[in-house]
């Protein structure tokens, strides 16, 4: 059975209204919460054996904090994922190694709450740094699709754990 962990990225900073949005990096607060998130991951032993991200600086920082914290392996970087749609991100869950059954994806909004609720129906957004995780009652990635899945796991910065 499959199982998928949606990551937004930490909250970035906007300090710099040069700098293109593929390259804005974390604020403090986002610097301070991914390892923190991590953290509340490690302790309920929730470890994923692939990562996946967007190569943007945000979600990238965001995705290596998590690996440094859970003990992983540096994440594989896919272009598509930045500004990816919800048919996007499915097709490349569809795409996805079955030799894995539990993944990480780190991305960005509205893709990645587009992504929750259509795969589960669960309206919960996705704030920076939120976490979701799906089980999904299927032996191979390429069968997800629509409400396929149940929302095992959803957390927050903010949520106070």
């Amino acid at each position: 059975m499959k199982k998928l962990m949606l990551v937004r990225h930490a909250k970035s900073d906007w300090g710099d209204a040069f700098l293109d949005d593929f390259d804005r990096p974390l604020n403090n607060r986002g610097l301070q919460s991914a390892p923190e998130m991590a953290s509340r991951l490690l302790k309920k032993h929730i470890i994923p054996q692939y990562s996946i991200s967007s190569p943007a600086l945000r979600a990238k920082t965001t995705a290596n904090i998590f690996a440094d914290k859970l003990g992983l392996a540096e994440p594989t970087y896919n272009r598509s994922i930045y500004e990816a749609k919800y048919a996007d991100l499915l097709r490349l869950i569809n795409e996805l190694p079955d030799a894995y059954d539990f993944v990480a994806l780190y991305g960005h909004n509205p893709g990645l709450s587009d992504l929750l609720y259509g795969l589960t129906g669960d309206m919960n957004d996705m704030p920076t740094c939120a976490v979701a995780i799906i089980n999904f009652n299927l032996p191979e990635w390429k069968m997800i699709s629509g409400d396929t899945g149940r929302v095992e796991y959803y957390d927050y910065p903010k949520s106070g754990d």
